[in-house]
């Protein structure tokens, strides 16, 4: 069985809920709980001023989007894809594209534990970002903020550079 990763699928603004609330209820009647694991519409606290009263409200992170947690396979796609209110998979043409580890941490997807198999001092290579194929010397490591920071040669001279545990491999 193929493992589950996160995708980002496109809806009409506004309709974010009715989606979720219409994938759930397809999941369930088809019978897809082991292959569509979750359904997530990304909120966030914004404090507002409304008559001189501050107001911590909810609001969507991503207004025209929904992330799914499922396995790719004709049968989910075509459900997600036919639900009322989405336009499609964020992708090339109609090829969904996974959300990468870096993606999903970024958006507090993931639980953010990583065991890593390096430390200061060790050689790695970025596996994404901006930095990605770079090689560079591990010179600090912060477990709270799960970060590694290495020294990266810019125009002639190291240059210290943070970048998430997720983003790196040891060599």
């Amino acid at each position: 069985m193929t493992e589950a990763s996160w995708y980002v699928v496109h809806t009409y603004s506004g309709y974010e809920n009715k989606v979720k609330v219409n994938i759930e209820k397809a999941i369930e009647n088809r019978h897809l709980e082991d292959q569509i694991m979750e359904v997530r519409v990304p909120l966030q606290d914004v404090v507002e001023m409304k008559n001189g009263v501050k107001k911590t409200v909810q609001k969507k992170l991503f207004p025209g989007y929904v992330l799914l947690n499922m396995v790719m396979n004709d049968d989910t796609w075509y459900v997600v894809r036919n639900t009322r209110g989405v336009t499609g998979f964020v992708g090339p043409g109609s090829k969904p594209v996974p959300l990468i580890e870096a993606e999903m941490y970024n958006l507090g997807i993931q639980s953010g534990d990583f065991t890593v198999d390096f430390e200061e001092g060790d050689t790695v290579t970025v596996i994404g970002g901006v930095w990605k194929d770079t090689v560079g010397v591990i010179q600090s490591m912060n477990q709270a903020k799960q970060s590694v920071t290495i020294n990266v040669e810019l125009f002639g001279r190291d240059t210290p550079v943070e970048i998430s545990f997720a983003e790196v491999r040891k060599m």
